[in-house]
């Protein structure tokens, strides 16, 4: 690998960058794509990038053959998920290991050291900090995902104003339909537009008829895995 694409490929890890690295099956040559589909390397054809992005997005290396006739294999390269939960309530307990088996890294939000605490979340990042002024130290990135569950406007509704002038990918918020359309109503009146506001799921999950909170806690991560895998789907 040139010494160049390397430092790059470096370069982009430490600074939690998503790209993919190409290295021809045959010659070894090496090509770095990043998320935006800027090219470091030998050039490539318009097709193929898309394909490689296609790639890096859904988090799957494999072959990509190009025009005249080179077979390269695609390794993507990603940040980690990461998945902040707002709230320390019944329904984050069971959705933090389930997040963590998915592959997240877990980030509890909640002032209340009562309820956030090392007993009750095991193995879990807790941050005692007011919900937005946590997001912004955590530089909510492409493949971060926030949950609010606290259900109380004061933590919820600050942090879901933070999410969606962020490009976190997947942003959820616990609520009956008639709880989630007077949180709306407040969003408005604080000024977030129409295009913010809908970036929100609530209420929050995939409509399977969930009561409890393992119940819940299933139908959140997959409707985050939906957001991740098949965003045009969510």
């Amino acid at each position: 690998m040139e010494r160049s694409i390397l430092n790059a490929l470096i370069e982009a890890q430490n600074q939690k960058r998503a790209v993919a690295l190409l290295t021809d099956f045959d010659s070894e040559e090496t090509i770095l794509v990043d998320a935006s589909g800027v090219v470091r390397g030998a050039a490539l054809d318009d097709a193929t990038v898309r394909t490689v992005l296609e790639r890096l997005h859904q988090d799957k290396s494999g072959t990509v053959e190009t025009p005249d006739g080179r077979t390269w294999f695609v390794r993507a390269y990603n940040p980690p998920l990461r998945l902040m939960i707002i709230g320390a309530v019944h329904t984050a307990q069971v959705l933090a290991p389930m997040a963590k088996m998915a592959g997240y890294d877990v980030t509890l939000i909640d002032p209340r050291s009562a309820f956030a605490n090392a007993d009750r979340f095991p193995g879990v990042t807790l941050m005692d900090a007011w919900p937005d002024k946590a997001l912004e130290q955590l530089d909510l990135d492409h493949r971060s995902a926030v949950v609010t569950l606290s259900h109380d406007p004061k933590f919820d509704e600050p942090a879901l104003t933070a999410s969606v002038r962020s490009p976190a990918f997947y942003i959820g918020a616990l609520g009956s339909r008639r709880t989630h359309a007077r949180r709306v109503e407040r969003l408005q009146e604080a000024g977030l537009s129409e295009r913010e506001i809908n970036r929100i799921h609530g209420p929050v999950g995939l409509p399977i008829g969930s009561l409890s909170p393992a119940e819940i806690a299933i139908s959140i991560l997959a409707e985050m895995t939906q957001a991740l895998r098949r965003p045009a789907a969510s």
